[in-house]
């Protein structure tokens, strides 16, 4: 790059930049039963539960650069919900790792379904990804969209739309 490594502001930077990838890495030392920690419980409701605006950052596997934005997430229970921070917490472990938005709005979701057998599960990520935005094509405000449905989400129009309509 031209640097000198041994220049006074970037002496410890091999062992900063060490520190942070371990941070923004941290999902792959999370598992989702001590994410969960038995957070859910027993309901007689079958409504749409919703948890919008969910911050997240992650790292594309491509580039090694942060892709940033919001998820909403919304399921239909059959018996069970989780804890509100729960939800939030399965974005983090995901998102925390090196990433595709298609592959974590998917991850999300299955796991939202198969931890407590939803009836249905969406799942829809926004966000800005600094691949795109700071080196390439350099279009500042570009945002990807991605979804996932699952059961009542996919299968039924009404459902789905509903949650798509709350979420904006």
């Amino acid at each position: 790059m031209g640097e000198d490594p041994d220049r006074d502001g970037l002496k410890d930077t091999p062992k900063r930049t060490a520190e942070s990838f371990l941070f923004l890495t941290r999902g792959y030392r999370q598992n989702l039963d001590e994410v969960v920690n038995n957070a859910f419980f027993d309901v007689e409701s079958d409504d749409m539960v919703i948890v919008r605006d969910i911050e997240f950052y992650s790292l594309c596997e491509h580039h090694l650069l942060p892709f940033f934005g919001k998820c909403h997430i919304g399921y239909i229970p059959n018996g069970k919900v989780f804890g509100v921070s729960k939800l939030a917490r399965i974005v983090d472990m995901f998102s925390r790792r090196l990433q595709l938005q298609e592959r974590l709005t998917q991850q999300i979701a299955q796991t939202i379904k198969d931890t407590i057998n939803a009836q249905g599960v969406g799942v829809v990520m926004e966000a800005q990804h600094l691949c795109m935005l700071m080196r390439g094509v350099e279009k500042q405000n570009s945002v990807m969209t991605t979804s996932s449905m699952l059961g009542s989400f996919r299968s039924e129009s009404a459902t789905r739309n509903e949650f798509l309509k709350l979420i904006k």
